[in-house]
């Protein structure tokens, strides 16, 4: 048979799946069958497999658009996020979700709103008329949020953050366990003049600090309150930080490991320690939190740290929204937390004997 004759006149259309069924010699519910997926308990295995390498010797694809319009889907998610161009782990959420996506033969349309509120709108109004199957809608710092109106008239996921009125399923960090996680971390190597440095007024802070108090109440140790240094989020606040509790103090009044809120505060700290001309981690244990690409592993020393599951959430909420697309259901408005990781490196040590 010439292959040509099979893709239209002239050989330059698409291969049609008509194409494909009479190279296989088949029909042309059969080959529907198959890329259906109602082959099972109609067609042979042998016959199923024929149709396959037919198709894949002519390179033939179902097309798209009639398969959604038969089954009323467009196979295409929508992503808005407040923060795709600026944040440091937007990527990893992307890929996780993109990737689970592809897996269900999904692409997914994405929309940076800057953290317009009117963007927001808009940009889901957009996407509700361009028919996507479902929405996630993803925050790139834990946070309560008012979610778009037009989130409830589909299926909708949050990633990274709650909705105001806890009326969508979430996926979030269980900060909380991040925050036990990190206290373990210096506990286990002997530590117990411990103390905090960074965080703000926000969800994240909040819990991570209870998790971390959790764990060192559970060993019958409190933190002194001028231990616990607010002191933002960025570098120079792990810095002014460490300062307050580390200069001037001989090493049996001052602690011997911190926990920082993110791994920016954690580089200020190992800043402030090469100042003092404390060893790290030799004279103080540093723990951080988010493992910050191009950051985390590069600081001296490499920093321990406990990582924020980014690529874990854009999964599980691409999971989460397909289950809804596929049952029709709309999923209930639980909240899911995933596991903050450890990632081990050099800036822990056991607590100074001397």
């Amino acid at each position: 048979m010439d292959s040509t004759e099979d893709k239209g006149p002239g050989g330059s259309g698409r291969p049609t799946s008509r194409d494909v069924a009479r190279l296989a010699g088949v029909s042309h519910t059969a080959v529907s069958f198959v890329f259906n997926g109602r082959a099972e308990g109609n067609l042979s295995p042998a016959t199923q497999e024929r149709i396959r390498q037919a198709a894949a010797q002519l390179g033939y694809r179902p097309d798209p658009v009639a398969r959604g319009l038969r089954r009323r889907r467009t196979a295409v998610i929508g992503l808005i996020t407040d923060e795709i161009a600026s944040s440091p782990f937007a990527g990893r959420l992307l890929r996780g979700a993109m990737e689970t996506a592809w897996g269900s033969e999904h692409l997914v349309l994405t929309v940076d709103s800057g953290g317009d509120r009117a963007k927001e709108d808009a940009a889901v109004a957009e996407l509700l008329d361009r028919r996507v199957d479902g929405i996630i809608y993803a925050a790139m710092s834990l946070r309560r949020v008012r979610v778009p109106e037009g989130l409830h008239r589909t299926h909708s996921v949050l990633a990274n953050c709650l909705s105001e009125d806890d009326s969508l399923p979430a996926v979030i960090p269980a900060e909380r366990g991040g925050g036990r996680t990190a206290a373990r971390l210096l506990l286990e190597e002997g530590h117990r003049r411990v103390a905090l440095i960074g965080g703000q007024d926000d969800i994240a802070s909040t819990e991570r600090l209870r998790g971390f108090r959790d764990a060192l109440r559970a060993e019958g140790i409190t933190v002194p309150k001028e231990w616990v240094v607010r002191s933002g989020g960025e570098i120079s606040g792990g810095y002014e930080g460490a300062l307050r509790i580390l200069d001037g103090l001989p090493a049996d009044r001052r602690p011997t490991g911190v926990f920082c809120y993110n791994d920016r505060v954690a580089a200020g700290v190992l800043h402030a320690a090469t100042r003092l001309d404390i060893d790290v981690p030799g004279d103080l244990s540093v723990v951080g939190y988010d493992d910050q690409e191009h950051m985390a592993a590069f600081l001296s020393p490499p920093l321990t740290t406990v990582a924020l599951p980014h690529r874990a959430m854009g999964e599980a909420a691409a999971r989460l929204l397909l289950d809804a697309i596929d049952t029709g259901r709309t999923p209930l408005a639980t909240v899911r937390r995933l596991a903050c990781p450890v990632v081990t490196r050099a800036s822990v040590g056991p607590v100074p004997t001397r």
